[in-house]
């Protein structure tokens, strides 16, 4: 059952609830059970990410969230202001691959959502070009996907999701097909936005190094039927920074993470 939370008490205090799953399954026509039970709750305003092997629930987890898909069992939960009729309203999702339109424009690619709710265009505009700003990317408003490099491309996916100001922002392994230098700058431009518009995070990776530098929490899961096998509070002095990756503090962490992960797998690297 999904369900959709828009009581005062939901939106009471710093660490009201933005999201809750309680006992909620998965299970495929195919017979595939992707997750559950999984009970997972996610304050508002934090930064989370669901750590996990390949096929463990992680995207499914996030769909369930989105609203994209309904759980076999169990309850979602997901706060939202009065006056977001439907669900999935106050979500942003940005996807693994950009998926751009290659025959519009940066513009017209961040306009879409917004388009498709009826937003007049003049208002549109004015709030394309700040999504467009926060990401910065205010130069490229004009060029083509075909002109941009991989990381620009993820950067406007990021904008089409930031356009409708969301309250919680749902991330699917968005920087795992970059290079490295790109996903550090990445990283660090995220943590940034999310610094200062303090956006509620569900970050979906499979990098115990991405996972650590980025979150508050680290979730990680088991195999599939995917559950949680440990939920990891990452403590450190913020704003966090590059000197963060190279701390005696980073290292244990990601050896704290890489130790709960260790059970999924079998022999397989996990950093």
């Amino acid at each position: 059952m999904i369900e959709t939370n828009t009581s005062p008490a939901a939106d009471a205090g710093p660490t009201a609830l933005a999201v809750s799953l309680r006992g909620v399954t998965k299970a495929y026509d195919n017979g595939v059970e992707a997750l559950g039970p999984l009970d997972l709750a996610v304050r508002k305003g934090e930064f989370v990410s669901l750590l996990g092997p390949s096929g463990c629930g992680k995207s499914t987890a996030l769909r369930l969230i989105a609203g994209l898909a309904a759980p076999s069992s169990g309850t979602v939960r997901v706060a939202r202001h009065e006056g977001e009729a439907q669900p999935g309203h106050g979500i942003g999702f940005v996807f693994q691959e950009p998926t751009l339109m290659p025959w519009a424009s940066v513009r017209e690619n961040v306009r879409l959502p917004l388009k498709l709710g009826g937003v007049a265009r003049a208002e549109a505009r004015a709030r394309v070009d700040a999504a467009l700003a926060s990401v910065g990317l205010a130069d490229f408003a004009d060029a083509f996907p075909r002109e941009l490099s991989g990381g620009m491309k993820m950067r406007v996916s990021l904008a089409r999701a930031l356009v409708t100001d969301p309250d919680i922002l749902l991330m699917d392994e968005p920087f795992a097909a970059l290079d490295e230098i790109t996903r550090f700058r990445l990283n660090n431009d995220l943590l940034a936005l999310w610094r200062n518009l303090r956006k509620t995070v569900i970050f979906v990776t499979h990098s115990v190094f991405e996972s650590v530098y980025l979150s508050q929490r680290v979730v990680v899961m088991t195999a599939r039927p995917g559950r949680i096998q440990a939920d990891l509070r990452i403590e450190t002095v913020e704003p966090r920074a590059e000197e963060f990756r190279t701390s005696a503090a980073y290292s244990d962490y990601c050896r704290k993470v890489s130790a709960a992960l260790a059970p999924s797998y079998s022999g397989q690297s996990l950093l």
